[in-house]
């Protein structure tokens, strides 16, 4: 991999929480700021599109998601997205058959304690290096294929389509 394409869109990844509102507001990405924290041994390049919750996602959202990274000369593209309609997402990025492309988020904002983003960002920038082009999610320590999985909302965990 010569260099990794970050393509953010908000979610929980990103929230922050405002005290005086007791309220979550998508924030900055904070993906670059992991990677570069970690000391990764490869090039990045982040770029912000959206700053939304998924679920106010829309498809002409996803369609700009769709052609960023159509327009981008990087092979390996991994997208920061809400966990609520990532795989509605990753759907509409099947059409990309060039690229290897992997979905994350997080179930809780990446600048808790104890959240899941750092596990879910280190295994999505391994699948997306080992992988063959195509379309994957990466949550929960597993690779996905967006048509085989589902997010549960009530366990608040992605499982497989039975």
């Amino acid at each position: 991999m010569d260099s990794l394409c970050i393509v953010t869109t908000g979610g929980t990844i990103d929230k922050i929480y405002f005290d005086d509102k007791s309220d979550f507001q998508v924030g900055e990405p904070q993906i670059g700021r992991i990677l570069e924290e970690l000391g990764v041994a490869f090039r990045f390049n982040v770029i912000p599109i959206l700053r939304k919750d998924s679920l106010h996602i829309t498809d002409s959202d996803r369609e700009l998601v769709r052609a960023t990274i159509a327009a981008q000369p990087c092979r390996h593209v991994l997208v920061t997205h809400g966990t609520d309609s990532m795989v509605q997402t990753a759907q509409v990025l099947s059409s990309l058959t060039d690229k290897t492309i992997v979905l994350t988020g997080a179930l809780n904002p990446a600048r808790f304690r104890g959240s899941d983003a750092e596990f879910n960002i280190g295994t999505a920038v391994g699948a997306v290096q080992a992988l063959p082009p195509g379309v994957y999610i990466a949550m929960n320590g597993r690779i996905w294929e967006p048509t085989k999985v589902r997010k549960n909302v009530e366990a608040n965990r992605f499982e497989p389509i039975e």
